[in-house]
């Protein structure tokens, strides 16, 4: 398919996606109106003449008590926390209230969610315990307002399906600190649904409502509420946590490069140019050309944690046109296979980690995106690209033996490793010289590769890195020859002037170590904000 006629052909789907989630949305915008009013109608039925001598007991929270006015000394309790070991004991919780539903005349259940952890609470009326009044003015919060709720913690004898934590709390107090609209743009309840379930319900004759993706990213402070979200952006954190801690430990030090340059850090023509002072300048590609100079000033190793910029017109599920890259650069004693080592250690540990820690995010992340454990071996796999080429050739996929994989060589590359070794997790090394940046080092023995790598995690690639020229000379004639002026980079080729140890180093995106350790469809789905060739907001 030509491009314009795919480009086409993409834009006619998103807009039937579009009018039928605009139609599911509306579907549900009725249904839930429908609820709220029948709830309301039967708390209605509760006799509530005359003042409430309970009135204390709920309401909202006037915004002057919110202002930092005073410390009370309340003690609240997390939602994650809430156990049977607090049978009977009174607390104070803050969350949102994520379902409201009345029952009868007297009673309502209100779901409370905190950081993705939900907690059932009930109001049952009782004489100088609970008004009607109060149930009536429970069951009209809106939904994803803020509330503050105080009760005793009960264990109900059969398990709670529609909340994280099996116990309850008797509502003995609730105000509301902050109410959101009434009307909701997505539905988080909706945003957490999983695909199997949606072709369940389809199956069984009913319509639920599908979130689209450009419709999460629009409403994305919404969508994040999700469990699967909130397991997928903590599960960030401890990624980026452990590359720092681990690289610490291994005698790195962390370094902080700019972000506006005079050149281009990789070469090429996508880069996000903008004048600088008068003078014209770019966002930087990589940290590559400063960690190198680090390195020239006798840091020994550095770490980057930062934002990477590439203006790539790159319409596809893994690349973004803004992400944070994790980069790392060392000296070299004798063999860029040193820099693998750091590699192989480096995530061999982090994957194991997130197993053992994030068992609960990744439980939550797996509900709505099912997905297998990653397959890796206790030490790393490492083929060469000659070894590569020559897999895909016995496979029958005909590659060049001096370019570089397409995409569907690389998951074909991918699966066939899979079968034969057993990991899902391997380094390619001794690329051709022609498909890598000018700052990499020839191979001694065939100047037609390089002393390169790239990593890859369920067929797809995460990491580049290699040894690097730090001979000014080499340097400056591979810079021309990939179509870069030197002067542009005169700073950096300058730095190796004044001698320079072997080095080298890699760098890999955030966003997409977390998409593929989880097996994610889309790296969208990792990126907070995520900015692509379209979308500059939220």
């Amino acid at each position: 398919m030509e491009p314009e006629q795919q480009n086409s052909s993409q834009e006619t789907s998103k807009k039937a996606a579009k009018k039928e989630a605009a139609k599911a949305e509306k579907l549900r915008r009725k249904q839930e109106a429908a609820a709220a009013a029948a709830a309301a109608s039967g708390v209605a039925g509760v006799s509530i003449d005359g003042p409430d001598p309970l009135a204390a007991n709920y309401g909202d929270v006037p915004i002057e008590e919110i202002q930092s006015k005073a410390v009370s000394g309340r003690v609240w309790t997390t939602v994650s926390s809430l156990t049977e070991e607090l049978k009977d004991q009174t607390v104070l919780i803050r969350g949102r209230a994520q379902a409201i539903r009345a029952v009868g005349k007297k009673m309502a259940f209100l779901t409370v969610r905190e950081r993705g952890y939900t907690v059932q609470c009930v109001l049952t009326v009782a004489p100088e315990v609970v008004s009607a009044q109060m149930v009536k003015f429970a069951t009209g919060i809106s939904k994803e307002s803020f509330i503050d709720i105080e009760g005793v913690v009960t264990v109900p004898p059969e398990a709670i399906k529609g909340a994280s934590q099996q116990v309850e709390i008797q509502v003995r107090k609730i105000h509301c600190v902050n109410r959101a609209a009434t009307v909701l743009p997505i539905n988080v309840e909706d945003a957490a649904r999983s695909e199997v379930e949606i072709e369940k319900a389809l199956e069984a004759g009913e319509q639920l409502v599908r979130v689209n993706q450009d419709t999460r990213l629009n409403y994305r402070i919404l969508d994040v509420r999700t469990p699967a979200n909130q397991g997928i952006f903590r599960l960030e954190c401890q990624v980026s946590n452990f590359f720092r801690q681990f690289l610490l430990n291994e005698d790195f030090i962390e370094i902080n490069t700019p972000k506006l340059t005079a050149g281009t850090s990789e070469g090429g023509a996508a880069v996000f140019k903008l004048e600088y002072k008068k003078q014209p300048a770019c966002l930087a590609q990589s940290p590559q050309l400063h960690k190198q100079m680090a390195i020239c000033g006798d840091f020994g190793r550095v770490f980057i944690v930062g934002p990477v910029f590439r203006a790539e017109d790159s319409y596809t599920h893994r690349h973004l046109c803004e992400f944070i890259g994790l980069d790392m650069e060392m000296e070299i004693k004798e063999h860029y296979s040193e820099v693998m080592d750091v590699v192989d250690r480096l995530f061999v540990g982090m994957f194991d980690r997130l197993n053992e820690r994030c068992q609960k995010e990744l439980e939550a992340i797996g509900k709505q995106y099912p997905f297998k454990p990653l397959k890796y071996l206790r030490k790393t796999l490492r083929l060469t690209f000659e070894e590569g080429v020559q897999m895909l050739k016995e496979a029958g996929v005909e590659v060049d033996p001096f370019g570089d994989l397409n995409t569907e060589s690389e998951r074909t590359l991918g699966k066939l490793v899979l079968e034969k070794y057993g990991t899902e997790f391997y380094i390619l090394h001794r690329y051709p010289l022609a498909v890598r940046p000018f700052y990499t080092m020839p191979c001694p023995d065939n100047e037609a590769y390089s002393n390169s790598f790239d990593v890859f995690i369920r067929g797809e690639e995460i990491i580049s890195g290699a040894q690097r020229v730090h001979i000014p000379e080499l340097l400056e004639s591979r810079a021309t020859a990939c179509g870069i002026d030197v002067k542009t980079i005169s700073s950096y080729v300058d730095s190796f002037r004044y001698g320079a140890p072997p080095h080298g180093g890699f760098g890999v995106g955030l966003e997409r170590v977390v998409m593929l350790f989880c097996a994610l469809d889309n790296i969208r789905k990792t990126s907070l904000f995520p900015r692509d060739p379209r979308r500059l907001e939220p």
